[in-house]
């Protein structure tokens, strides 16, 4: 794809990002005093860099390359990818983010087992903690082939060894650094990624010109309709709005920058302008993909090479070096906020429970070993499932069976037993996760099967039990009415 001489400019520019962003890892590094500082970004972060870190967890490189391949192979119908995740963003804003961030200020939380715990007792903690593993190892992990196919279409590096290099490098980077510079970069990356697409977006629709000759393309196809957004079947839309779109409810990593967030007003309004950017974002990413075939006639093509393919077929290469550095910083910044994010669940509510309080200092070790642990099982399942968006959809379909339905009900319904909590965790995670490895027997989705039996349970068991007392939670949410 790219001569010897490029090859050598791009892995020198690769290089030299990585340096810069260890360098500002280690820089932030000793700004870091406190537990809170490594996990909560101190509770302090303003609007705008707020923006960009919730932007830049949102674009991932499974949404710039796997929405890219999916609006190649299927057309504009992949545009529910943005709007499933669009909408659940938007019912969050406003009816779930006051009171997210309500308890987490009043109880110092720093993850979902906090809020799980508060509701449900500490015995939520370790379901909790399970379907935040699996769901961001197996996103983290996504990450990791994203960069491995960086580096295999631009300098040639087998996909395994780009795997490793890929988790080295992002564990070092997120080991040194916590949240707070996850932040920090982000701010970075969200700029760098979002100009990036917005130009490459706008340099297609001026290579195309006619709309005309795009819609004639798409019509005279076997699929005549691949420039309708209802171009999906039933099956795909609801798996997109179970998984990918019902995951925005339980993202730790949502909770978690609601906390990190100032104050309130800062954390509302950086969330909605994400939630505009994120949207128009991934679907012009989709829209990338579907001109890249019908406007620009690209179509013998292998999918997953679309984006190197297009950025090489309208850019000079001074423009490629560019969006591919947009492209490592869109993979860059989600990959350190799910480190943080699954190694929080681990330190905050399987080591501190057990050791109670102790110092900072030991307290930041355990988060950076965390993110350890983290690492590893994030390689692992990055090896298993080399797929981008098999990958999320996976992950994200064990924490919605996990955590949906009693987070929500746990929100919303007081009547909603303790025990029945607890069940529903760990009923819903185990029947998806047994239904994953069973490979989706009748041709069902995990999540159809783990969410209703999640459901069924909270439902059944608190409507046979006898009631409990009033969670002294609900008399603090009172004050979001």
């Amino acid at each position: 794809m790219f001569s010897e001489q490029q090859q050598l400019i791009l892995i020198s520019v690769v290089v030299v990002y990585f340096i810069f962003l260890f360098g500002l890892s280690l820089y932030v590094n000793r700004k870091i005093k406190t537990y809170d500082d490594y996990n909560v970004a101190s509770r302090s972060v303003s609007l705008l860099p707020l923006i960009l870190t919730f932007t830049g967890t949102a674009i991932g490189g499974s949404i710039l390359l796997g929405y890219m391949t999916n609006g190649y192979l299927f057309g504009m119908g992949q545009q529910w990818l943005a709007i499933g995740f669009t909408l659940t963003s938007i019912v969050m804003a406003i009816f779930l983010l006051k009171r997210i961030r309500l308890l987490g200020e009043k109880y110092n939380m720093v993850t979902l087992g906090d809020f799980t715990a508060l509701r449900y007792g500490e015995g939520a903690r370790i379901p909790t903690v399970i379907s935040i593993m699996v769901a961001y190892c197996a996103i983290t992990g996504m990450q990791f082939v994203s960069i491995a196919t960086i580096l295999d279409l631009t300098i040639g590096m087998s996909m395994t060894a780009g795997i490793l290099i890929s988790w080295v490098l992002l564990t070092l980077k997120t080991y040194f650094g916590g949240l707070k510079s996850v932040i920090w970069q982000d701010a970075i990356h969200g700029t760098i990624q979002t100009v990036g697409v917005f130009i490459l977006f706008a340099v297609i629709l001026y290579t195309v010109g006619d709309w005309g000759a795009v819609a004639e393309t798409a019509s005279n196809t076997e699929n005549g309709n691949m420039l309708s957004i209802f171009n999906i079947s039933t099956s795909d839309f609801l798996v997109y709005m179970l998984t990918i779109g019902a995951y925005q409810f339980v993202r730790q990593d949502l909770w978690q920058r609601f906390w990190a967030a100032k104050d309130i007003k800062t954390a509302k309004s950086g969330y909605w302008a994400a939630i505009i950017l994120g949207f128009l974002t991934a679907a012009i990413v989709v829209a990338i993909g579907v001109f890249t075939k019908f406007g620009l006639n690209m179509t013998n093509l292998d999918p997953a090479l679309i984006y190197y393919e297009v950025i090489g077929a309208v850019l000079p290469f001074t423009m490629v070096i560019v969006m591919l550095i947009a492209l490592l910083a869109t993979v860059i910044s989600c990959a350190d906020s799910f480190f943080i994010a699954a190694s929080s669940s681990i330190v905050n509510d399987i080591v501190k429970p057990r050791i109670g309080d102790i110092n900072n200092r030991k307290m930041l070790l355990y988060s950076r070993l965390s993110v350890a642990i983290v690492s590893v099982v994030s390689l692992l399942l990055a090896l298993y499932i080399p797929q981008l968006v098999t990958l999320w959809i996976t992950g994200s379909a064990m924490l919605v069976s996990g955590l949906l339905a009693p987070v929500l009900f746990g929100l919303f319904w007081k009547r909603t037993t303790k025990s029945a909590g607890i069940m529903a965790m760990w009923f819903g995670l185990v029947v998806a996760l047994i239904w994953q490895i069973a490979g989706h027997p009748f041709g069902l989705h995990p999540v159809f099967i783990g969410l209703p039996v999640s459901i069924a349970t909270i439902l059944s068991v608190t409507l046979l039990s006898p009631r409990e007392s009033e969670n002294i939670l609900y008399e603090d949410l009172k004050k979001t009415v």
